[in-house]
Parts: structure tokens; C-alpha cells; sequence
């Protein structure tokens, strides 16, 4: 014998009568309170979801070797503390149009979108249609029917399913606002070290152009003491050589600098070869400027990229819940009408529609299984990452501290021995013209400046850059951000 099969409630509105249609109330009132009752006590046996979000633990870590300060607040604007005001142009310029920060921008507006896209999961469903079928027998007249359909399907989120989907997609569009953000101090970071590079090649080329024209005064000194006999012609011939490295120094000094200058239009938005810095000198233009620390707890809420990462934990998290919510019953109501009728006006006379509500018990469906143990390992992959990130935000601080510190004490060394190299010069100089030593040994002091002065202008740069390393590090100014709190 064929098992009996679920049909739906048919009612059919008849210009008389209503018998039938009586019936098919009591019917559907029936089938109401079962689903009714699916409702109320479905729900008080189902482990729903999993259990709540908790963040990962991570080591504690409640101060910076270097010490910390929480005296000063960083502004999101960091970068016009060093007081250049071309450089705050350029920066403005490569927030406008820079074309990592508009895919980055594009990317979230695909996520932004998406989160509609999940909540239509939990909305009904409608579909209309209609039609004509014409049909000729030979010797007979052709007939033509009309008839009208519309069918209803909404699956009803008891458990929270499609709820689970949403906050996982909102999770997935703060995560990737959080990638604009990191996206955003990666910019201005490369904006600002290009910057100081190009400034850096200014003063160099300055400078090793000056130390080329002491050379060739110096290889005319040679050249007049090797035609009276006092040196080899070996001497000559080496400070040539001196001169050719020098040139080709400034070459590749010049190279260097219209490379970083094309990488930093790149940077801007604009084509390589159309941005011209005009030439300035690094320790003229940018001021050296103070750090604010901070505590490596405010890392954790302040800093772009690991804020991304416990967004996709989140995600992650909600996505394994709603896998679990899948193993449970789901109620779905299926509505179909229609008629049909062998004249247009006569179409809407008679109107035929059935209502079915319906519960599925997945009893045994190895897919829910499997997703469900995917998106357990994908939260673990996840939550790993996170703490890869945290313990990579914790080492570019600590680095940058380090960097910036040494850097500072180096310069003090530096300080002292250009204070020191320019008294001798001076001393040097006064011999000169008291003719007690000869020209070439004030090269030779002048020399030994130059090589210092450049020593403490690469340092100058180092510390400007370690600077902007160590803002970007610590989120850069942009404010705490509670993960939970931002998706209520």
C-alpha cells in the first residue's frame, strides 16, 4: 500500500457555497497549532548556536620594555606634528586618491551589500506568473485558455539561523572597515618614509657634490705638486679614482632618488615620472617629534589589523553556529494559488489557492555534518591567526621602541662628534693661515665632517622613520573599538 502523502489545504471561492471552504479553515487552523506547537517546544530541547563568543587568551603583557605614557593622546592626524606642510599635501593627496585605499573601500562596500544579502534569507519568497495556451484540433476551432499562478515559500527563522548569517556578515564588513583603516596607516606610513627619503637624497647630493668639488681642488693641488717632483704620479691617479666614485655616487644618488620619487607618485594616484618633489633639505624641512606609548592592552582595541582578525574569529564563530543551528527542525509555510479560465475577463472569477505548513527533521544529512566540523576547523584557523596578529603587533612595537631609542642615542654620539670634528676644523683652518700646515690636511679634517655629517643625516631619517613605524604600530590614533558592542 502507497503511503498517504501531505497535501496542501485547498480552498476554492465559488459563487456559491462554502462548505468545502469551511473545511478547509478547520484544516488550516489544524496545521497552525501544529506548527504552534513545533514552536514552543522545539526551541526548549535544541542546543542553539554553541555557546558565546569569547576572545582567544593571549600571554599578558602589561608594559613595553622601553616604558610606556598614556599622558598624550595620538591624534589621527600624527603626521602633522613633524611640521611639514608639504608633506601633510602630499598625505591629504594619497587619502583622496590613492588606489589601495579605493579597492580597500570597494571591498568593504561588496561586504556592506552582502549583509542584505543574508537577511533576505530569513524574507519570503513571491512569485507571479502568467500564461496562454492556445490549442488547434483539425476540423475543430482553436481554444485558448488563461491562467494566473502565484506560489509563497518562507522558511521561518525559530532558531535564529538566518540571524546567525547577518551577524557573520557584519562581522565579515567590520573586518574589512578595520582592513580600510590598516589600509589607510600602510599609506600614509610609505607616503611619509618616501617622503624622508627624498629629502634624505636632497641633502646627500648636496653635500657629496661638495665633497667632489674639495676633491678636485685637491687633485689640482696633486697635479701642481707632481710637476715640481714632491709626489708620484700613483697619487694622482688615486685621487682620479676618488673623484670617478664620487660621481658615480651622486648617479646612483640622483637614481635613487627619481625611483622613490615615482614609487611615491604611485603612492599619490598619480602616473610615474608626473610628480616632481622640489628639492629641499631633510633636517631643514621635517621636525623630530615625540611618541606617546601607550599600554599593550589599548593595542588590542586601537589597532587596525588586529582588530580585523578577532572580526573574522567573530565571523568564524557565527558561521559555526549557524551550521549547528542547520542539524535542527525548520518550519517552512508554502503557499500556491492560481485559475484559469477559457475567457480574459472570466480569469479572476474563480481562484484556487493551498497553504501548507511543514516541518523537516534532518534526521540524518551527512552534508550539515560536515559543514558543521568546517567551520569549527576555519574558527580555529582564525583564532590562530588572531593571536599570530597580536603577537606581530606586540614585536613591531617593541622593535620600533627599540629602534627609535637607539637611534636617539646614537644621534647624541654623532652630535658630540661633529662638535668635536668642527673644532679641529676650525684649529685646522687657523694653522692654514698662520702657514704652519698645508691645504691638503684640511681636506683631510674636512674629509673626515663630511663623513660624519652624513652619518648623522642617514640617523636623522632612520629616526623619522622609526617614528612613523612605531605610530603605525600602535593603531595610529584611530580610536578603542569594542568587537561585541559594535554588532549589538
Amino acid at each position: 500500500m502507497r503511503a498517504p502523502t501531505q497535501k496542501p489545504v485547498i480552498y476554492r471561492f465559488f459563487p456559491r457555497g462554502y462548505s468545502e471552504h469551511r473545511n478547509g479553515v478547520l484544516n488550516s487552523i489544524l496545521l497552525w497549532l501544529i506548527a504552534g506547537m513545533g514552536l514552543v517546544i522545539l526551541p526548549s530541547c535544541a542546543n542553539l548556536g554553541g555557546p558565546a563568543y569569547q576572545r582567544p587568551e593571549l600571554p599578558v603583557k602589561k608594559e613595553w620594555s622601553r616604558g610606556s605614557s598614556t599622558a598624550e593622546t595620538i591624534r589621527l592626524d600624527w603626521w602633522t606634528a613633524f611640521g611639514d606642510p608639504y608633506l601633510n599635501s602630499l598625505i591629504e593627496k594619497a587619502i583622496a586618491q590613492g588606489i589601495d585605499l579605493k579597492i580597500l573601500a570597494a571591498r568593504s562596500e561588496v561586504a556592506e551589500v552582502a549583509i542584505e544579502q543574508a537577511r533576505a534569507g530569513a524574507l519570503p519568497t513571491v512569485n507571479l506568473g502568467f500564461g496562454i495556451n492556445t490549442q488547434k484540433v483539425t476540423g475543430q476551432s482553436s481554444t485558448t485558455q488563461y491562467n494566473a499562478a502565484s506560489a509563497l515559500n518562507w522558511e521561518l527563522d525559530i532558531w535564529g539561523k538566518f540571524k546567525k548569517g547577518v551577524k557573520a556578515q557584519t562581522a565579515a564588513y567590520k573586518a574589512t572597515e578595520a582592513d580600510w583603516r590598516a589600509g589607510y596607516l600602510t599609506l600614509v606610513s610609505n607616503v611619509a618614509t618616501s617622503y624622508f627619503q627624498i629629502r634624505q637624497f636632497d641633502e646627500q647630493i648636496q653635500r657629496q657634490q661638495a665633497y667632489l668639488n674639495q676633491n678636485e681642488e685637491i687633485l689640482a693641488i696633486y697635479e701642481s705638486m707632481h710637476q715640481e717632483g714632491l709626489i708620484p704620479e700613483t697619487q694622482i691617479l688615486q685621487q682620479k679614482a676618488e673623484i670617478s666614485r664620487l660621481k658615480t655616487g651622486l648617479l646612483e644618488l640622483n637614481r635613487l632618488r627619481t625611483v622613490t620619487e615615482n614609487a611615491l607618485a604611485t603612492l599619490l594616484g598619480i602616473p610615474a615620472g608626473e610628480l616632481q618633489v622640489p628639492r629641499s633639505y631633510l633636517q631643514d624641512s621635517v621636525d623630530i617629534i615625540g611618541v606617546p606609548s601607550g599600554l599593550p592592552a589599548d593595542l588590542l582595541s586601537r589597532r587596525p589589523d588586529v582588530i580585523a582578525a578577532e572580526y573574522r574569529i567573530l565571523q568564524a564563530h557565527e558561521l559555526s553556529g549557524q551550521a549547528k543551528l542547520a542539524k535542527l527542525p525548520s518550519i517552512t509555510l508554502t503557499a500556491r494559488g492560481g485559475t484559469a479560465s477559457f475567457e480574459l475577463t472570466d480569469l479572476m472569477k474563480m481562484w484556487t489557492f493551498g497553504i501548507m505548513p511543514s516541518i523537516n527533521f534532518p534526521i540524518f544529512d551527512p552534508n550539515i555534518n560536515a559543514r558543521i566540523k568546517v567551520s569549527e576547523a576555519e574558527a580555529k584557523v582564525a583564532a590562530e591567526e588572531y593571536r599570530r596578529t597580536v603577537f606581530q603587533a606586540f614585536e613591531e612595537v617593541e622593535n620600533a621602541l627599540t629602534n627609535l631609542a637607539s637611534r636617539k642615542e646614537q644621534k647624541k654620539e654623532l652630535e658630540q662628534q661633529i662638535i668635536d670634528l668642527r673644532i679641529v676644523s676650525d684649529q685646522i683652518q687657523a694653522q692654514l693661515e698662520e702657514g704652519l700646515i698645508s691645504q691638503l690636511q684640511v681636506f683631510e679634517i674636512q674629509r673626515s665632517l663630511l663623513a660624519a655629517e652624513l652619518a648623522m643625516l642617514s640617523n636623522y631619517q632612520q629616526i623619522l622613520s622609526s617614528t612613523v613605524t612605531l605610530y603605525k604600530a600602535l593603531g595610529g590614533g584611530w580610536p578603542e573599538t569594542d568587537i561585541q558592542q559594535s554588532l549589538q
